[in-house]
């Protein structure tokens, strides 16, 4: 039997030294990892785990009366504890600091306070949210948690409740993540909190004069704030054969499932498309033990994204796992287990995931007459061009402050951020949204973090060794930097978002 791991640091319901050294100290009180925070002249005491994916907050950035996840930049409030910016959505544990002479003594938690709520005098009753994704749930978590009393009614046409979605192509579908985890909310949340979850449903027009959503079946659902978080669909791709049923897509956990079904009993895979989802899942399959080819047009993977000496190596990467690349080429035809390549080879594969793409669900905000750009236009506020109506997640083109440009973007924590911006809108904050984008992605052990936005660059800068795994690779246009790709510089990685906020 393994011997139970020893608590970390010292005991601080024996107390430390005041003047402990840096801004962070990890120790623990009975069982329990605590840490230590000072900001300016006040010490804190929280607990040490980020609430999302149980990342070491020691090893955080520590930014005014907060702190900052490394792995992937959560956001705690050093006061309260409160998770206020995605991904984590859990409170943390704050505990009560007492000061004896020199020392610091750490015994007991506070009682967790609540946050604040400033009252508007315009609160609405109803609020309904189209979509069961990243915006659509932190937006309703948000509102409760802000304490609105009034109706929440999610909509949503997946068949399942919430889940972790970059789980699906990460761990759950390599086989070492039940799904248990996978859940954004216990079943029983959704009654507890008097959100009204509808699951497969399809909702088949908007009409914002009336302030009304029309459902599929005939119901109408009135409303005084609308939230859309469509979300996107996977790109299908029209070649002959796509619909057998050892071809998948990979979005919801039902299409998760299929995949792990029908993987169960293959030895070989084709992976279509060299994104990130193709080939997170590719790692996945290749931890199953499954050959794996990947087949994509472009001469490199994800180039476009984060340029030709990280594409090499994400390359590079999943040739050392076993991963065989077909570049330059496409499917032209699937029969059967066999897939032809416009180059005229053939992968004979036993199961055949489709990651090339996404696109934004824009029918109902078109039909609703909502101004379209590339996306849904929205302002600062995330509002719409109708008025109580609001736009979050893969659909939502907005103002970045950060970029200058009305821009996209398709990442779970962006979905998140902008869902619980848009909830805290909704009941008369009138808080812009102007959180840097985020995004990660795991090949194997090794956890590529990106921040910013750079669609376009004329520089990029290297810090550090691609292929040691250890750098920071700044994507800059005019001498400024739009964005940073980092492997194992979670710090840095902070400090390089935050230097952009501040920018």
């Amino acid at each position: 039997m393994a011997e139970a791991q020893a608590p970390a640091g010292p005991d601080l319901a024996q107390g430390v030294a005041s003047d402990f050294s840096g801004e962070t100290l990890l120790g623990h009180v009975g069982d329990q990892d605590v840490l230590l925070v000072r900001s300016g002249p006040e010490i804190f005491a929280i607990d040490a785990h980020c609430s999302h994916y149980h990342g070491p907050l020691a090893d955080g950035l520590v930014v005014g009366a907060s702190i900052r996840c490394p792995w992937h930049h959560a956001c705690f409030d050093l006061r309260t504890g409160e998770a206020t910016r995605a991904p984590a959505l859990n409170a943390l544990a704050v505990w009560q600091v007492e000061h004896e002479g020199e020392r610091i003594v750490v015994r007991h938690k506070r009682e967790q306070p609540k946050p604040v709520v400033t009252a508007s005098a315009n609160a609405p009753r109803n609020i309904v949210i189209v979509g069961g994704g990243a915006a659509g749930f932190a937006a309703a978590e948000m509102l409760r948690r802000r304490e609105f009393r009034g109706s929440i009614t999610m909509l949503s046409a997946e068949a399942s409740a919430p889940v972790d979605r970059p789980n699906l192509s990460k761990d759950y579908l390599a086989g070492s993540a039940p799904e248990n985890w996978l859940p954004l909310r216990p079943d029983g949340f959704y009654a507890e909190a008097g959100i009204e979850l509808k699951l497969e449903s399809n909702v088949t027009s908007i009409d914002t004069k009336a302030r009304e959503v029309v459902v599929a079946g005939g119901g109408v659902i009135p409303y005084d704030r609308l939230l859309l978080a469509t979300g996107a669909e996977p790109v299908r791709l029209p070649i002959p054969g796509f619909e057998q049923k050892h071809v998948h897509i990979l979005r919801s956990l039902r299409d998760c499932r299929a995949i792990i079904d029908t993987a169960s009993n293959a030895r070989r895979a084709l992976v279509i498309g060299a994104s990130f989802i193709g080939l997170e899942a590719a790692a996945a399959l290749r931890a199953r033990d499954i050959e794996v080819h990947v087949v994509a047009p472009e001469a490199r993977p994800m180039e476009r994204v984060l340029g030709p000496e990280l594409g090499d190596f994400v390359r590079a990467l999943h040739e050392e796992h076993g991963v065989i690349f077909h570049l330059g080429d496409t499917v032209a035809a699937i029969e059967g287990n066999r897939a032809t390549l416009k180059s005229g080879g053939v992968v004979e594969a036993d199961v055949v995931v489709v990651g090339v793409g996404v696109r934004p669900r824009l029918t109902l905000a078109e039909q609703a007459g909502l101004t379209i750009d590339r996306g849904v236009a929205v302002n600062a506020f995330l509002e719409t061009s109708a008025p109580g109506v609001y736009a979050a997640g893969d659909i939502a083109r907005w103002p970045d402050p950060h970029s200058k440009e009305n821009i996209r973007v398709e990442h779970w924590v962006v979905a998140e951020r902008q869902g619980q911006t848009a909830a805290r809108n909704m009941l008369g904050f009138r808080e812009a949204f102007d959180a840097v984008p985020f995004f990660w992605s795991q090949h194997y052990d090794v956890p590529i973090n990106y921040v910013g936005h750079a669609e376009k660059w004329d520089e990029i800068a290297v810090e550090g060794d691609i292929k040691g795994r250890d750098c920071l690779v700044k994507y800059k246009r005019a001498g400024g930097v739009l964005a940073v790709a980092s492997i194992y510089r979670d710090l840095a990685s902070l400090q390089a978002e935050l230097a952009m906020e501040r920018d």
